[in-house]
Parts: structure tokens; C-alpha cells; sequence
């Protein structure tokens, strides 16, 4: 930071930085001339730190863009290789793998679904079965039960038969006493 920097006052054909007021030069041979500039210098090295701001500034962006720059072109450049590579290999061949596995989990499911409704169909003909079963079961249990009472009943009959039988017996022989009684006289 010498005196000769932009921030020095005075001089024809010397441009001041922005944001500083232009200043009319002295007339020559003015004796304050001197000191003014050595203000003009003490102030641009003590109080005007903008260069040395601007120049801190610049070294932080051109690090900052070289570094990391760089470091995010790296990340997006493999980034864009594995996009194109999944997209050009990898996704084909899941589809295709997908595609195959696809239809033979539809054929296994359809197999699956065939041997269930079979299997459901048994069971209804088995479950008809048990009723029909079930209702023979009932039928001869019924049947039997029938035919106990029949046989109840015939057994009662048949006796009712004998007794009637026995009874006419005597009675006829009753009668045929009381006659042969009265063919005797």
C-alpha cells in the first residue's frame, strides 16, 4: 500500500475511486500542496481500508469457486455418470428382470389359484357329502327307529291277536259245551 495507490488525492489523470469526492486541484506552487498529499496518504493508509476489503474479497470468491467449484463439478459429473449408466444398464435389465419375474409370479399365482378352487371344490363335495351323509345318518337312524316301533307295535298286535284268539278259543269252546248240552237233550 504505497502512496501511489487510487485513493491518493490530487494529480491530474488520476481517476478516484468511487464514492470519493472529486477534488479541485490546488494551483501550482501552492505550499499546503505537499502536506495535503501526505494527508491524503496517512488517510488512504489509516482510515480507507477498502482496498485491501476489495482485495481480501477477491481472494475468498477465486478460493471459493476453485475449490468448491471444482468439488460440486466433480459431484455433478458422477452424478450425471451413474444417471446415465443406470439408464442405459441397470434400468433395462430391471425391467426385463421385472418383466420376467412378473410373469412367472402370474403363472405360479394362477397355479396357486387353480389348486384352491379345487381344493374348494372338494371341500363343498365333501361338506355335500357329510350332509347328504348326515341326512342318510338321520334316515336310518329314523329308519330304525321306525322299524323298532314297528316291531313294538307288531309285538303288541300279535299279542292283542293271541289274546283275541285265546279268548274266542274259549268262547268256542264255551259255545260248543253250552251246545253239545243242548244237542244232548
Amino acid at each position: 500500500m504505497s502512496g501511489g495507490g487510487p485513493a491518493s488525492p490530487g494529480g491530474a489523470g488520476v481517476a478516484s475511486p468511487p464514492g470519493e469526492r472529486r477534488r479541485e486541484p490546488l494551483a501550482a506552487g501552492n505550499p499546503l500542496q505537499p502536506i495535503i498529499k501526505e494527508a491524503g496518504e496517512i488517510h488512504s493508509r489509516l482510515l480507507d481500508h477498502r482496498p485491501v476489503i476489495q482485495g481480501e474479497i477477491r481472494y475468498f470468491i477465486k478460493e471459493f469457486e476453485e475449490k468448491r467449484g471444482l468439488r460440486e463439478l466433480r459431484v455433478l459429473e458422477n452424478l450425471k455418470h451413474t444417471v446415465s449408466e443406470t439408464k442405459e444398464h441397470s434400468l433395462p435389465k430391471c425391467e426385463q428382470a421385472m418383466r420376467d419375474n412378473l410373469n412367472e409370479t402370474v403363472k405360479r399365482l394362477q397355479t396357486v389359484n387353480n389348486r384352491i378352487r379345487k381344493l374348494q371344490e372338494k371341500e363343498h363335495e365333501e361338506k355335500k357329502a357329510n350332509r347328504l351323509m348326515c341326512g342318510g345318518e338321520k334316515r336310518a337312524a329314523q329308519w330304525e327307529k321306525f322299524m323298532k316301533e314297528q316291531e313294538t307295535k307288531r309285538a303288541e298286535v300279535d299279542e292283542e291277536h293271541r289274546k283275541a284268539m285265546q279268548r274266542l278259543k274259549e268262547q268256542y269252546a264255551n259255545m260248543e259245551k253250552e251246545l253239545a248240552r243242548y244237542v244232548s237233550f
